[in-house]
């Protein structure tokens, strides 16, 4: 293989030292996957492409009918799109942390090359009830502005104290009338109380009758009491209650595919190098804040002192999970003995569990998996066969590296329509590492209308969120992972709240997931996750999971073969405009930021200025619900264009405060306005509708310019 100088120096200098593999080994391996596998992933690539093209055929030999579910159900099985059904199983995967297994609650995905993001991911696995309360619009009021406000400051003790009696009620009193808080012969005493459910106390920090904390647990979550009488809260509080502190992001994914732009060995190395960071214990970051030089380091394991009296510890950070890139891409990082870029799928593996080795060989000290685990997520996977080649990639890895089989968990994103139909096969492929399922809205649409893009013009985009199809979709993934035996050791998660700015909206809708059964879901800060947990103290979630689970499944196949198309297409022509100057603001907003930046996800303004987390989902719905409407005819590409052009003076605007932004306006001809061009009009073609093709090659445009 010819393998870049950048990497090479990096596998060899930093990952494989302290792992005991030497790099003949690893780079041998590392061949092996490349010439050997790499074959079979272009063969499961080209076995997608065939079904798409029989699926398109069937669509235009049956336009402008009614629906046919039977006959078009009929018509999948018998080219092997939709697998037969088998018997029921259990998943078989062993030695899964507490995070993952029996603990539900929030979970961060954040993008692997930015060490202060990595950092803030990490260490969210504490957050403070008093600062997310009062620094958000969580209490329904305005966000703060100038010095501390008393009254605000007032109204936060006030709503902790709420979620304290609704959670660790009282016998006698309120926590917010304790005037004294007391750990005597093991039992926790309040201000002449005690606990309704003693049980919930687990723990304190300092002395037993004058405790620096107490700490509590519902639902598996942790909470802790800070005490302290010359802080300004805790001054002004009888029992000197200083704030209240949330076990918040259980777990969390660093991501090295949809929130990062990774296209070439540089951009590897650096996500690579803050797994390594992770993993090992070491990262940390120096950045300016308010004048001032902050580092930020990982925080360690927390010290407590159990009711008997002896000592215990919690975890300081959340479980951390990597998300790898699908089967799709290639990287020019490594080239085969053919000269061909190899699968980047096939790297992330070897690399990143390579890299997990470093947590794995711990004796003791702060540990990311207790039980010796590692856990890789893989998305954008189409089938059983698929899930079944990711299987055998990572036991050729784990043997390559000496590790036991299994050592390595597998996370299966149910985001494309081939696992939709056939989630309960996807499992039982990946049986014996299965650790994660979730569901995605918006890849899950986006793979929906490329799938079925020769049917018709699909709905508007606020329109098929309400169709039948994306109901049945959310049921059918927990009620088949619950089936399947994932209670009890493995996560069945739901997906992003998007606009982070606003925590009241997402404390009144995000309850829904764990009423759903999901035992995690995606928030996009660590904020968001401390409000969020609020929503586990709230539902019992493994109770729930015991209740759907005696209920059987709530969803089949059938529903999810329902296209959402758009019955009524009397649209007129302002309605069209709207729906296509959404769908292109969005493209160029986050666009602009991936080609000219390198930014994989940010807080992106919406057409009405409201900032949304965008990644490459957000981007494959939009561009493919525009090349469906320029298809079928509802748009044409002049008034397209028009759009675009619009749109980008809209974003420029949007940007001008950022000091790196290049204004696509007047000119229209810089590579950032075409990638966003190319993903519209030629994203009928492109595979799958996937947008990395097109922004990889861009990217790697631009940087090659910007090299001479």
């Amino acid at each position: 293989m010819r393998v870049d100088a950048g990497l090479a120096r990096f596998i060899e200098e930093r990952a494989l030292p302290g792992t005991g593999i030497d790099p003949a080994q690893f780079w041998s391996g590392l061949s092996e996957l490349a010439h050997v596998f790499g074959p079979r992933n272009r063969a499961l690539l080209a076995r997608r492409q065939d079904l798409q093209d029989r699926i398109d055929d069937w669509h235009r030999r049956h336009r402008n009918r009614p629906h046919d579910r039977e006959g078009y159900k009929a018509f999948l099985k018998e080219i092997g799109y939709i697998a037969p059904e088998g018997g029921d199983f259990t998943i078989a995967t062993a030695n899964v942390d507490p995070e993952i297994a029996r603990v539900p609650g929030p979970q961060l995905v954040v993008p692997s090359t930015n060490a202060r993001f990595v950092l803030n991911a990490a260490n969210a696995r504490w957050g403070s009830l008093y600062d997310c309360l009062y620094g958000t619009d969580a209490m329904g009021l305005p966000l703060p502005s100038g010095g501390f406000d008393n009254g605000r400051g007032a109204r936060v003790v006030s709503r902790t104290a709420v979620f304290l009696d609704e959670t660790f009620p009282l016998t006698a009193t309120s926590h917010g009338k304790a005037a004294r808080y007391a750990v005597r012969d093991g039992a926790l005493e309040v201000g002449g109380s005690a606990l309704k459910e003693p049980g919930k106390f687990v723990g304190f920090t300092g002395a037993a009758d004058n405790p620096d904390s107490i700490l509590l647990r519902n639902h598996g979550l942790h909470v802790e009491l800070v005490f302290d009488r010359s802080h300004p809260i805790g001054s002004q509080t009888s029992s000197g209650l200083a704030d209240v502190r949330l076990e918040s992001a259980m777990s969390a994914i660093i991501d090295c595919e949809d929130s990062v732009a990774c296209v070439d060995a540089e951009d590897k190395v650096l996500a690579y190098g803050n797994w390594l960071g992770l993993m090992q214990g070491d990262l940390s970051e120096r950045f300016e804040k308010g004048g001032r030089t902050i580092t930020r380091a990982l925080h360690g394991d927390r010290a407590f002192t159990a009711p008997d009296g002896t000592p215990f510890s919690v975890k300081g950070r959340a479980l951390l999970l990597v998300r790898n890139v699908g089967h799709l891409m290639t990287n020019p990082a490594i080239h085969d003995r053919d000269g061909n870029e190899i699968f980047e799928g096939l790297m992330d593996a070897m690399v990143t569990t390579l890299i997990a080795m470093h947590d794995l060989r711990k004796d003791g000290g702060d540990r990311n998996s207790v039980t010796g685990s590692v856990y890789v997520v893989k998305p954008k996977m189409h089938g059983p066969d698929e899930v079944a080649f990711a299987d055998e990639i990572f036991t050729h890895v784990e043997k390559v590296l000496g590790l036991p089989q299994y050592t390595v968990k597998l996370g299966i994103m149910d985001e494309e329509r081939r696992t939709s139909v056939n989630l309960k096969e996807c499992i039982r492929a990946g049986r014996n590492r299965v650790c994660f399922i979730n569901t995605g809205f918006l890849d899950r649409t986006g793979d929906e209308i490329h799938t079925s893009m020769e049917a018709g013009a699909f709905s508007r985009k606020d329109f098929i969120k309400r169709k039948s199809w994306i109901i049945a979709y959310e049921n059918q993934n927990v009620d088949i992972g619950l089936e399947c035996g994932l209670a009890g050791k493995a996560q069945i998660g739901k997906g992003m709240w998007a606009v982070p700015d606003r925590m009241a909206a997402m404390l009144e809708q995000k309850i829904e997931h764990p009423r759903a059964g999901a035992n995690c879901a995606w928030v996009p800060s660590p904020t968001a996750a401390t409000l969020h947990a609020l929503h586990y103290h709230k539902v019992d979630v493994l109770a729930v999971q015991q209740q759907l689970a005696a209920g059987g499944r709530r969803a089949y196949v059938d529903a999810l073969l329902d296209i959402p198309l758009a019955a009524y297409q009397q649209w007129s022509p302002a309605q069209v405009r709207r729906e296509v100057e959404n769908n292109a603001q969005g493209i160029l907003g986050y666009v602009v930021r991936w080609i000219d930046q390198g930014v994989g996800c940010s807080k992106v303004p919406d057409i009405n200025d409201v900032g949304l987390m965008e990644d490459r989902a957000t981007c494959r719905i939009s561009a493919q619900h525009i090349a469906n409407w320029m298809h079928h005819g509802v748009v044409g590409r002049d008034e397209v264009t028009a759009i675009m052009q619009r749109m980008a003076e809209v974003v420029d605007r949007q940007n001008a405060g950022d000091p790196l932004y290049r204004p696509m306006a007047p000119g229209f001809d810089g590579i950032a306005f075409q990638a966003a061009c190319d993903l519209v009009f030629e994203g009928r073609v492109q595979p799958s509708g996937y947008t990395e093709p097109v922004l990889h090659a861009r990217r790697l445009e631009l940087k090659a310019r910007a090299r001479g």
